[in-house]
């Protein structure tokens, strides 16, 4: 990854500032995108400080002018893209009965849109370069999760993409990696959709026993590395529930209600 220009959106925190981090270790120069100006500038300056080479673009990813200034100041600066990691993401928790349209609308515009504006631009320079299109996915994108109606829904339709996006460029070079970390300790559940459009405000989850954000982003630059097609992570959440979907489904409902259920004040008992 030495020297690679490595695109990288929703980086100010979590599971994308961890990517930042990690790929800065390997030597790879960095354009930072979010939509925190503060953050970004301090994420900047820090990695500069141990010899980074990084830009930071104010950016957000729903709006499709924003994707293109991205990724057009990235080509500016380093000349080329290698690698372009779509992170940035949105969460939701509420039943879709009491979910007001605006939050998937939101969802949508932000998880696959965002997808989809953000590689449209790069795609080019992709192609030349026969670098990696990386979707940070959820194991919503394999299994629909209960109160979650439109995250998963725009999940799923980000591993469409994705896939059809790699069937298209069997012959181009182009690597696509669909990379689910399955629950991961970060501030997504934090900043979650409730059904108005509010911020959930705190995690219903034990964050300390998840997997964390460095441990995930070393994972996911290692699936870069060996241009790996898809990567789910952790046992009982991702891979166990991933072979459950396609041999038993119908346990598998019973056993997704079941554990999402267990949330401190789900909204389904």
């Amino acid at each position: 990854m030495q020297n690679k220009v490595v695109i990288i959106t929703g980086a100010s925190s979590g599971i994308g500032l961890a990517l930042a981090k990690e790929f800065a270790q390997r030597g790879s120069k960095l354009v930072l995108a979010a939509r925190s100006s503060d953050k970004l500038h301090d994420i900047e300056e820090e990695l500069k400080k141990h010899g980074t080479e990084v830009i930071t673009v104010t950016t957000d990813v729903s709006i499709e002018r924003e994707c293109k200034n991205m990724v057009d100041t990235a080509v500016e600066k380093f000349g080329c893209i290698d690698i372009l990691i779509n992170n940035a993401g949105l969460s939701m928790r509420a039943l879709f009965k009491d979910v007001e349209l605006s939050v998937l609308k939101q969802l949508m515009e932000v998880n696959f849109w965002g997808t989809v504006y953000c590689t449209k631009y790069a795609l080019p320079y992709l192609l030349k370069s026969k670098g990696t299109v990386t979707g940070i996915s959820s194991i919503a994108g394999f299994v629909g999760l209960p109160g979650r109606t439109g995250y998963s829904a725009s999940k799923f339709a980000m591993h469409g993409f994705l896939e059809a996006l790699r069937v298209e460029n069997l012959k181009t070079g182009l690597h696509v990696l669909i990379a689910a970390p399955g629950f991961t300790a970060s501030n997504i559940r934090k900043t979650a959709l409730t059904n108005d459009g509010s911020q959930q405000g705190e995690t219903p989850r034990k964050e300390e026993k998840m997997m964390s954000a460095p441990k995930v982003a070393r994972h996911v630059a290692h699936a870069i590395q060996k241009r790996k097609s898809t990567l789910v992570l952790t046992f009982v959440e991702g891979k166990l529930t991933v072979w459950l979907k396609k041999w038993m489904p119908r346990t598998l409902d019973r056993f997704t209600y079941k554990h999402m259920a267990k949330e401190p004040n789900s909204s389904f008992q």
